[in-house]
């Protein structure tokens, strides 16, 4: 079982792809046009939060405040995992790993999270009626509930009549859906700036571009460590990291087959860094 994976350079020099083992009793899904997929690049990784900050802006996460978090119950849709050891800190955001087998597809009682045939797992929020079941079997525990309706302070206290009242409202994207109490919700692979995309590559009548999507998290990590890409895409950068000898899955035992993947920390050579603290 692995969470952060670190190399040293000459480790990853010469390790090869690991070959993913893929068993499964379901049949495989319906292919769309696209196979959207993500790599994060740990060696790139500083720990900044920049990225749980972009997705919270992006997708109208609301601020819970200390006491609730205490209790459990953040609403952040990226974590921001840090692993200590004598080399230095080792940061791993974790998302929805957009599992092609995902656990918490199955168990949902009103069918309120599917997949899409890009791979996408997305959340239908008018279906959703709050058993946790999608929570409870998610093995990356990445999935939120929504305890308290913190929309109402954007909205206008519940009333759409009185929405144009707030001025917060104006604090919201109006291309993302504001969720109310009683719902799960997690990451989307930003699932609106797909569409866009394909709009315009629609109105243009065309394909989207390669590195054409790029989700709020990629767009304003200052190391880049984040890629979005789309597999059936010979020309994406993707394959590049996917054919890399650090590339490894989170929880890979589980069998779950994420679109989220990873590339392995490489440990800095100097020993000086390491004996004063600096980073790995």
């Amino acid at each position: 079982m692995e969470a952060v994976k670190v190399l040293t350079e000459e480790e990853a020099r010469k390790a090869q792809p690991k070959e993913e083992k893929r068993v499964s009793f379901y049949p495989p899904w319906p292919q769309g046009e696209h196979a959207w997929a993500m790599t994060v690049d740990l060696a790139r990784c500083v720990g900044c939060g920049l990225c749980v900050l972009a997705c919270q802006v992006e997708n109208n996460i609301p601020v819970v405040g200390k006491e609730e978090v205490g209790k459990g119950r953040e609403m952040h849709w990226i974590r921001l995992d840090r692993y200590f050891a004598e080399e230095g800190v080792f940061h791993q955001p974790v998302m929805c790993q957009h599992c092609e087998k995902a656990p918490c597809e199955a168990v949902c009682p009103v069918a309120a999270t599917e997949h899409s045939p890009e791979g996408l797992n997305l959340m239908v929020y008018n279906r959703c009626v709050g058993t946790k079941y999608c929570s409870a079997n998610c093995p990356y525990k990445a999935r939120r509930f929504n305890f308290f309706p913190y929309a109402e302070a954007f909205i206008g206290q519940g009333d759409p009549r009185r929405a144009k009242e707030s001025p917060l409202a104006l604090l919201m994207n109006p291309e993302v859906t504001v969720r109310s109490r009683g719902v799960m919700e997690k990451c989307t692979y930003c699932v609106q700036r797909i569409e866009l995309a394909r709009a315009e590559a629609a109105r243009e009548g065309r394909r989207i571009r390669t590195g054409e999507v790029v989700t709020a998290c990629q767009e304003v990590c200052p190391g880049q460590a984040i890629h979005f890409g789309d597999l059936l895409d010979p020309e994406d950068p993707i394959h590049a990291h996917r054919e890399e000898g650090r590339h490894y899955v989170l929880l890979e035992e589980v069998n779950t087959w994420p679109r989220t993947t990873y590339l392995a920390h490489l440990k800095n050579p100097n020993p000086r860094l390491r004996k004063e603290g600096g980073h790995a």
